[in-house]
């Protein structure tokens, strides 16, 4: 009975042994949270926004300065990031080229405002694939480039303009990390080219017929084999052919001339009128022998131009409207002022202008019927020449013209 009761009284023992060492792990661990929760209040209420104003550990101080430190120098940073972002997007948005910058994957980083009203999109492709801006043969073709690090171009017909794409990869340690994407409106250009390619092509076959007439006449002439009735009639020949050519010749000097700009030439106060008076007057002899009657009336028309090249416009103008006239025609020059402008105004009863060919009159050696040109001499070059002369004097030109009716070409100036 004795041992059974002590065994209880063990077992209790042992039971309140390990109720005590339960509450004091109970009241260990409140104790410890409170001391922590009292440790680690003063940092959690740091302020990292602004680390030198804060109240805590003097232990602290190093840290919050060196964040302080880090925090400025990140400002800074971004700062210069903002002002170089601002800096470039002003330049871009203001260039009248494309700019596309991409990265490795052909995501778009940035586009400016020239790029976008190509494409026809919004800032808002930033960061999805070219190939949703344009999915053209020539974009993957340099996307492939930029696969390989090689720079390439290509000419984009858009909108019916042509584009200049210059693709430049951007390398990093030799990986291609990203390119840049220049696009260049290349439609002037490329005109401007193909019109130098048929003025050589045309100034060369216009020089060379002449001079094979004046071979084919001079040779038969050198080897007696012209009748002597007929060698007046070949000499002829070739005075006409050698004046056609240094008509020609001139013509194509002032065209080149008027193509520099002509800025050597001095402007001055001129009566268009007088003038008008004048170039008729000079152009009398080759009326008469057209069988056409040149009037002119008007009144006294001042402009701020240049004497050679308003010469040379009502020049061509009138010689045309007397070549292309019929036998007992007439051609009409007037100069008047209207509401601030001087209109200078050259009709003919002449053969008139298809309506198919007068949007192209105006361009070099174009003829509407270039048997009859050049029978009369016409080089194709003089409304080429009219064109280019009222241009640099930002002059407009109209035209109205009937087939078999006549002609009417009207020259706009401002007045001076």
């Amino acid at each position: 009975m004795r041992i059974r009761f002590d065994e209880q009284l063990n077992a209790l023992n042992q039971e309140l042994i390990r109720m005590g060492a339960l509450c004091e792990e109970v009241i260990s661990f409140w104790l410890a949270h409170r001391l922590s929760k009292h440790i680690t209040a003063p940092l959690n209420q740091l302020d990292l926004d602004d680390p030198l104003n804060n109240e805590g550990y003097d232990e602290l101080s190093p840290l919050l300065r060196r964040i302080d430190a880090q925090q400025r120098q990140i400002r800074q940073q971004e700062k210069e990031l903002r002002k170089k972002r601002e800096e470039f997007e002003a330049v871009t948005d203001n260039m009248a080229e494309g700019i596309l910058l991409l990265n490795p994957k052909g995501l778009i980083l940035e586009i400016n405002r020239a790029a976008q009203n190509l494409f026809g999109t919004t800032p808002a492709c930033i960061g999805k694939h070219i190939y949703l801006v344009n999915h053209s043969i020539e974009i993957s073709e340099l996307l492939a480039a930029m696969e390989k690090g090689v720079r390439a171009e290509k000419i984009l017909e858009l909108n019916g303009r042509k584009y200049q794409l210059a693709f430049n990869p951007v390398s990093e340690s030799g990986t291609v990390s990203g390119a840049v994407l220049l696009i260049s409106d290349v439609t002037e250009r490329e005109q401007a080219e193909q019109m130098r390619r048929e003025f050589t092509a045309n100034v060369s076959h216009e020089l060379k017929t002449p001079l094979q007439n004046i071979a084919g006449c001079a040779e038969l002439l050198e080897n007696g084999l012209v009748r002597p009735e007929d060698t007046e009639r070949f000499y002829t020949q070739i005075r006409n052919e050698t004046g056609r050519m240094i008509s020609l010749v001139e013509d194509i000097l002032r065209l080149s001339h008027l193509d520099e700009g002509a800025e050597e030439l001095k402007r001055e106060k001129i009566d268009l009128y007088a003038l008008s008076v004048e170039t008729v007057r000079s152009l009398s002899d080759e009326a008469e022998k057209a069988g056409v009657s040149v009037d002119v009336d008007g009144e006294k028309a001042v402009v701020d131009g240049i004497p050679q090249l308003l010469e040379s416009i009502v020049h061509n103008l009138v010689d045309n409207a007397i070549k292309y006239n019929r036998q007992g025609g007439t051609v009409k020059v007037s100069v008047n002022c209207f509401e601030g402008s001087v209109r200078l105004c050259v009709s003919d009863m002449g053969i008139g202008i298809p309506a198919e060919h007068q949007e192209r009159i105006f361009e070099r050696f174009y003829r509407v019927d270039k048997s009859r040109s050049k029978e009369l001499g016409g080089t194709g070059l003089g409304l080429s020449i009219v064109k280019h002369a009222a241009r640099l004097h930002d002059a407009k030109i109209n035209l109205q013209s009937a087939e078999g009716v006549g002609t009417t070409i009207t020259v706009i100036f401002q007045e001076a």
